[in-house]
């Protein structure tokens, strides 16, 4: 009954998975991901060299070590790119289960490397961030809720997923890592804006979000100390931020050229939080252009698709993913300009890391799978049959 009220998309019948997925996977989308995993591993053999001699290892261990988490995270999101919604939903649910049973576990089991944040499970050999999991796995399963609340008879979804958005950040919060906790809430507020929820509603949030903030400025030595830097109109040049300033203004337009910049050698964290302070430095203003345009052919490209999408969680799901994915990047970014206070948080695919990027390649891989044509999934079909 629906195909005859609604029309259909061609479907090819007996058509091999691959062929099948490569004809509706957003190839947009997944050719910026592959161009920005080869400008991470192109990055991480500048960045990462200083820190490798400093530890007594193999000059390239930190690129090779990246070369392997990004092939398994490529794997990863072209595997689960070729799952339905349905099995999107299951793959979420689980995931959220397993991440947020982790979380908790984290003050028991956690370590802090010396960051002052227990954010990490140490393996000796590797070491997990269950926040990077839980994040993807939050956004479907708040997408879910909110799209259960729209059925007739619905459970009051939206909700659930707000009490357990608030769970979310306090757990993230006590780490302390405020900003997962920001990323959380936000990809939360951009579903619930999707869903419908009213404007009045929407203010009444953002401001008990700055209530919240304000209150972790006055109990968290840890987050008043990162606020009050980022306020000050000097900038130390002997900390992280001040020598990623510097480095982004001696970059200039083209950059210093390959291999001569000096900003990887001061610091710590060049190639991970920072790494993008690197390429303003040694290929200047060019790249960074480049790798923005890169993020946001990823979110627009993705939202574009979405928009003729009439399935209620696959809107949800696919939004809340797409901009957490961007605004991850932004946040990122604007830390090394100094728009921001730090966060300690990776540019995804860009970034060296294990978990981070492996949580990339999952959250990707649910993109595309929501994102990609199928029959019955857009509303240019009920479009077309009534303009008939």
């Amino acid at each position: 009954m629906t195909e005859m009220v609604f029309g259909t998309v061609p479907v090819r019948a007996g058509e091999p998975i691959l062929p099948r997925w490569w004809r509706t996977v957003d190839r947009w989308a997944l050719s910026s991901v592959l161009l920005l995993f080869a400008v991470g591993l192109l990055l991480g053999l500048a960045a990462s060299v200083p820190l490798a001699e400093k530890n007594g290892l193999d000059p390239f261990y930190y690129v090779t070590r990246q070369a392997v988490f990004g092939t398994v995270a490529l794997a990863v999101m072209v595997l689960v790119s070729m799952l339905s919604p349905v099995q999107v939903r299951r793959l979420g649910v689980l995931g959220f289960v397993g991440a947020f049973v982790a979380l908790m576990l984290l003050p028991v089991f956690g370590t802090d490397f010396g960051k002052g944040a227990v954010r990490w499970f140490s393996f000796g050999f590797a070491s997990v961030q269950p926040s990077e999991f839980l994040k993807p796995c939050f956004v479907v399963i708040a997408a879910w809720l909110m799209a259960a609340a729209q059925d007739l008879g619905g459970p009051p979804g939206r909700f659930y997923s707000f009490v357990l958005a608030v769970v979310v950040v306090l757990l993230l919060a006590l780490q302390p890592d405020f900003g997962q906790a920001s990323l959380v809430l936000f990809s939360w507020g951009v579903m619930y804006f999707v869903a419908g929820a009213p404007f009045l509603l929407l203010t009444l949030l953002a401001g008990l979000t700055v209530a919240g903030g304000l209150f972790a400025y006055n109990a968290s030595e840890h987050f008043a100390r990162r606020i009050n830097g980022f306020l000050s109109p000097e900038i130390d040049p002997r900390t992280q931020i001040g020598y990623a300033t510097n480095a982004i203004q001696e970059g200039g337009f083209f950059g210093v050229g390959v291999g001569e910049g000096t900003v990887k050698w001061s610091l710590p964290d060049a190639h991970t939080d920072f790494i993008i302070a690197v390429a303003a430095e040694e290929y200047g203003l060019v790249l960074v252009l480049l790798i923005i345009a890169l993020y946001a052919s990823v979110v627009l490209s993705s939202l574009w698709r979405l928009l003729r999408e009439r399935d209620p969680f696959t809107r949800l799901a696919g939004a809340g993913l797409a901009c957490a994915f961007g605004v991850q990047a932004l946040i990122n970014m604007g830390v090394a300009v100094r728009l921001l206070p730090a966060k300690g948080m990776t540019l995804p695919f860009v970034s060296y890391g294990g978990s981070s990027v492996i949580a990339s390649g999952i959250a990707l891989g649910m993109l595309l799978a929501l994102t990609r044509a199928r029959p019955q999934g857009q509303i240019g079909d009920i479009l077309a049959r009534r303009g008939r």
